[in-house]
């Protein structure tokens, strides 16, 4: 997510230029990442992951009920909580006060938790106008957004009431924040992924068959707006530029472990020149560092 962007002159010259992608000789593009380091399979089948305000990783860890906390330089599990508030939890965020917002899929709902000496408290939950939510998002503008796997929409929250929504997705999963403000969602089994406006007018859609999707779920948008999706079905992460041009992929389609290979991957989160994605069927977070000239 753009904010949690690092300020590092490495990662500023990254935006600028970009990482060094390019393409085979038959045409096929490189990878626009390497692999760096994989978490031991502690985790039971991990979804989308946001570092924190701490500096660690947390995990929506779908099949073990909870919010996994990992060490972000190591990849070890440190800590975890929610395992009796959340079921199956698909999607975790932090907003403006420091807050927890968790996509908790099983309870339909948004559940939101303060973190208070060292321990999480559900303080807060948003149900109206979803059911089975799988993507959520605290915007700057204070409001929550939270996608409908299960009721083809998106919808706005603001101060706890439902306010607008969306409809005309289908089994949404991912939704992200990009600088200017607007919203983009994995609209799964539409093969396409969405922008929104802040008010949720449908600005862009990304649904040429060059992408290939079979199934993108969780996204992530650096700090020049270029989009790096998972595309679960597919095993692959692609590096998208704004202007849609699909520029980079990391894994070959098939399923596997080990370097540019993953297993129906899931969550994405940036953070400078690092890339952390949760290959989910692998149970293990991993991650890539950029290529560059």
């Amino acid at each position: 997510m753009f904010g949690k962007l690092s300020a590092s002159i490495f990662f500023i010259v990254f935006a600028a230029v970009g990482p060094a992608v390019g393409q085979t000789s038959s045409g096929d593009l490189l990878p626009f990442a390497t692999f760096d380091q994989a978490s031991e399979a502690v985790l039971n089948d991990p979804h989308d992951l946001v570092i924190g305000p701490d500096n660690r990783i947390y995990v929506a860890d779908k099949f073990a009920n909870r919010i996994a906390i990992m060490d972000k330089e190591t990849l070890k599990l440190v800590d975890s909580f929610g395992e009796s508030d959340l079921a199956s939890p698909h999607d975790v965020d932090f907003d403006a006060r420091g807050r927890v917002i968790v996509a908790d899929t099983g309870n339909d709902r948004v559940a939101i938790f303060e973190l208070r000496g060292g321990k999480a408290q559900l303080v807060e939950s948003l149900s109206d106008g979803i059911f089975r939510p799988e993507g959520a998002v605290a915007h700057p503008n204070g409001r929550i957004y939270a996608t409908g796997s299960g009721t083809g929409n998106i919808v706005a929250y603001e101060n706890g009431k439902l306010i607008a929504q969306a409809t005309g997705l289908s089994g949404a999963h991912d939704v992200e924040v990009d600088r200017e403000g607007n919203l983009w969602v994995a609209d799964t089994f539409n093969q396409r992924v969405v922008k929104f406006s802040p008010d949720l007018q449908e600005l862009q859609s990304l649904n040429d068959p060059v992408y290939g999707w079979l199934g993108p779920r969780y996204l992530d948008i650096d700090k020049a707006g270029r989009l790096v999706v998972a595309d679960q079905d597919a095993h692959r992460i692609l590096l998208i530029e704004k202007d849609g041009t699909l520029v980079g992929v990391i894994g070959d389609g098939l399923p596997g472990v080990g370097p540019n290979k993953f297993d129906d991957p899931e969550g994405v989160d940036i953070w400078g020149p690092a890339y952390y994605f949760a290959d989910s069927d692998n149970n293990r977070i991993v991650r890539y560092l950029l290529v560059t000239n």
